[in-house]
């Protein structure tokens, strides 16, 4: 069965404050993006990788996939105006039966190859996964007036990360069952299968370092992270 990266990066990043979006910032001589997309080139079990980009930068992915020679990369595909839609395009442009699907963020650039492995693996057991790290932080739910309702117990909560991954016939059935449904709010692969009950969700050990590119330090941290690792 093929091993296929979805990555999303039709973000516009405005909490980064570059004037363009976070996937096009520059780390180390190559954007976030390519940094990302390396990741998923390189390793040894990925077959296929797809690209989900905005309209306006469809042909700035497509220059710098060629100029880079990533030969995994089938397609850039056009996104759409919520994640959740990006995704769905992303996903209805693979057209085979069955396969197993990351779906991966594409300011993620520092995704270590164990956790790309391990997604793989616990894809040969289960139909949904989920990356996912411990938090460090008490977790407090507030009303809307701010005042804490409940503390519940850290050691049953954990930080979503990515990738989410999934059998392809799977996933298509959940983005299938929402694209029409005007009460579904879920905004996340992994939301849609709970949302639906379709699957046991299992999930892998990520990284702290696997952080989401959001504001400006997080690409100083990057830089630092990438020459130090000499992944440059």
């Amino acid at each position: 069965m093929k091993n296929t990266a979805l990555i999303l990066a039709s973000g516009t990043g405005s909490r980064c404050e570059l004037g363009f979006p976070k996937q096009f910032a520059n780390i180390c001589g190559k954007t976030v993006l390519e940094h990302t997309i390396k990741a998923f080139e390189t390793h040894n079990n990925i077959d296929e990788i797809y690209i989900v980009t905005s309209k306006n930068y469809i042909q700035q992915v497509q220059e710098f996939v060629n100029k880079g020679a990533y030969k995994k990369v089938k397609k850039v595909i056009e996104g759409g105006k919520t994640r959740k839609d990006s995704s769905y395009n992303g996903i209805f442009a693979i057209n085979d039966n069955e396969a197993n699907i990351l779906i991966h963020d594409g300011v993620r650039p520092l995704i270590s190859n164990r956790i790309i492995s391990e997604c793989i693996e616990q894809l040969s057991r289960h139909d949904a996964v989920c990356t996912t790290v411990e938090t460090s932080d008490t977790i407090y739910i507030t009303g809307k007036n701010g005042v804490i309702k409940s503390i519940p117990e850290r050691k049953n909560l954990k930080r979503a990360q990515t990738p989410q991954c999934f059998k392809l016939s799977l996933i298509k059935k959940a983005h299938e069952l929402a694209k029409n449904d005007i009460n579904c709010s879920v905004t996340d692969d992994c939301g849609l299968i709970m949302y639906y009950n379709l699957a046991d969700i299992y999930t892998i050990n990520g990284d702290i370092n696997n952080i989401k590119i959001t504001y400006p330090q997080d690409i100083s941290f990057a830089e630092t992270f990438l020459s130090d690792k000499n992944l440059t």
